[in-house]
């Protein structure tokens, strides 16, 4: 695997969890627990690029870079490409978006993502996906659906339940197979050039239509490169009731 770097974006005035980053599992910030796991993978480097010093200082005993970036990011990836202009990366480098709210992502899961965009030197962007195992899943507008075409690049993300089965949605959900639908995993690779085109294009009607950022991308003709997640990847922390359950998984991990 060729080289590629991690940024960890990382808010602290989250609306649904005030504080987030820095909210304990068990015994460890989650910043802490995101930067660790980012460190398992075979990155050549990681940094967190926060809004807040404090953040800074929560990492700052591990082997990772911390930057204090632009409190006026409107979202994780224009701060990811602030951290790609301050490190001069050239317009080919990969770089892996890992949310600051994964505390128990896989690292190869982060290596796999890094892996689709290098092997596919044509792709903008690559990204994750998964089956979807429920039938609620499928018209749950929190479960961001992806549609690939037959060579592996998104069609459409979406908050709907796409692809639209005409014949048996009708006729109850009981016998819809959720399998046949895929739920977007929210980790992404990009080349620098696609970070540097992003900042600069508005948000598109369909982005603003669905509050899906990636549609930017489709929506301006740029490639998103997809395949299913190579391990199960564990819920991160969003709401209150995730982080709950996320403490529950660390302390059996530990018992």
């Amino acid at each position: 695997m060729k080289d590629f770097h991690v940024v960890v974006p990382a808010r602290l005035g989250s609306k649904r969890l005030p504080g987030k980053p820095l909210l304990d599992l068990g015994g460890k910030s989650m910043i802490v627990r995101v930067a660790e796991r980012a460190l398992l993978s075979n990155a050549t480097s990681v940094t967190v690029a926060t809004d807040d010093q404090r953040i800074v200082e929560a990492v700052g005993e591990l082997p990772v870079k911390a930057v204090v970036t632009s409190p006026d990011h409107p979202s994780g990836t224009d701060r990811v490409h602030e951290i790609a202009e301050l490190m001069n990366w050239d317009e080919q480098t990969v770089v892996v978006n890992v949310q600051g709210d994964e505390p128990l992502i896989p690292p190869r899961v982060i290596d796999q993502v890094a892996n689709l965009l290098l092997t596919n030197h044509k792709s903008a962007v690559s990204t994750l996906a998964e089956p979807i195992s429920t039938t609620g899943d499928i018209f749950d507008p929190n479960v961001v659906k992806v549609v690939s075409d037959s060579n592996g690049m998104a069609l459409y993300f979406s908050r709907a339940p796409v692809p639209w089965h005409r014949e048996r949605f009708p006729a109850g959900v009981e016998r819809i197979d959720p399998s046949m639908w895929s739920r977007h995993v929210g980790i992404y690779a990009y080349r620098v050039w696609a970070l540097n085109a992003f900042v600069k294009l508005h948000r598109s009607e369909l982005e603003r239509t669905e509050s899906l950022e990636q549609l930017r991308f489709l929506e301006n003709g740029y490639s998103i490169a997809v395949e299913n997640a190579c391990g199960d990847i564990p819920i991160g922390v969003d709401t209150e009731s995730d982080l709950i359950k996320v403490r529950q998984l660390l302390e059996n991990d530990s018992s």
